[in-house]
């Protein structure tokens, strides 16, 4: 994919957190084309609603586990591949679901990909880092994920790194944990999670052990502005990369929330309630490509405090 003129992307599973709003973020003198494929299994159709009138938009009801993608992926330049069961603690009772969507599925759609011709952007997560005693970076070769979620991703990225000698052209974004306000945004990881308590007036139920524990995390305006920068620069170059807004504590999330509601109660527990890893990512590769992080946890917390201001007001 060169940037020699605007392409059409095929982004599957675009109605999520992140997809509701990337396609609303492509840039224009990029992108004019935008072709969607989701199973509906959210019922998230608002986020199809309002789309800008500059970027032409196709919207397809199908399955990546059984969708004929040759149909889909003609005229088409690139693939992003949004489309997966991405709550890491409930894939723990949902195992073989987690990995018939997100490695079944993306085996499929890299198999295709790759008959095609087609360059493909696939989603990881740092969750693939699990604990780790000291900062990481893409070269870290004892990887420990901890939950299905973790662990089919981890097997995405082997199977497209298998495609590589086959002439595949790729790259693989271990994208910290997503905050930040979109239309189709869910609220089952720390950020969101703690914020959406914090409107309803409910106390943040926090790990005792886990207050200083650290952890990546990418606001979305920053996910949208290096998936841009990738296909402005065309980085599909099979190379691994680490995209994050910045490594923050429990302590600095809850700190930043109380900015915005200073009676906020916080209950301590002696059990773990949520995946309480410890990690620290070096995102420095990225980095030198030119990416420069703008996200801000205040600012992503304020917007998401913003659009839910009819029921924190009441």
């Amino acid at each position: 994919m060169t940037n020699t003129s605007k392409k059409t992307v095929l982004v599957t599973g675009a109605l999520g957190h992140i997809g509701s709003r990337l396609i609303r973020e492509f840039s224009p003198d990029l992108v004019d084309r935008v072709v969607i494929i989701d199973n509906l299994s959210s019922q998230r159709y608002p986020s199809l609603f309002n789309l800008p009138p500059s970027i032409e938009y196709k919207f397809y009801e199908d399955d990546i586990r059984t969708a004929n993608f040759s149909k889909y992926l003609k005229d088409v330049d690139a693939v992003i591949h949004l489309a997966a069961v991405t709550d890491a603690p409930s894939s723990v009772d949902r195992k073989d679901e987690t990995f018939e969507v997100n490695l079944r599925g993306t085996q499929r759609l890299a198999d295709a990909c790759l008959a095609a011709n087609i360059p493909i952007l696939f989603p990881s997560t740092t969750s693939v880092y699990g604990s780790q005693a000291n900062l990481v970076d893409e070269t870290c070769q004892e990887l420990k994920p901890q939950s299905p979620y973790a662990d089919s991703k981890l097997q995405g990225e082997e199977y497209l790194r298998s495609l590589k000698s086959k002439g595949l052209r790729f790259v693989v974004c271990r994208f910290g944990t997503i905050f930040g306000y979109s239309i189709g945004m869910r609220f089952h990881t720390a950020v969101n999670k703690f914020t959406w308590q914090a409107v309803n007036g409910l106390p943040l139920t926090v790990w005792k052990t886990a207050w200083n524990q650290k952890r990546p995390y990418l606001d979305l305006k920053d996910c949208t502005k290096a998936i841009n920068l990738i296909f402005k620069n065309d980085i599909f170059d099979g190379e691994t990369y680490n995209i994050l807004t910045k490594n923050f504590t429990v302590e600095d999330i809850v700190t930043t929330i109380k900015k915005f509601i200073p009676d906020l109660q916080v209950s301590y527990v002696e059990s773990a309630i949520m995946n309480q890893l410890s990690y620290d990512v070096d995102d420095k590769k990225f980095k030198n490509l030119g990416f420069v992080p703008s996200g801000n946890l205040e600012k992503g917390i304020q917007e998401t405090f913003d659009s839910l201001n009819g029921i924190r007001l009441n």
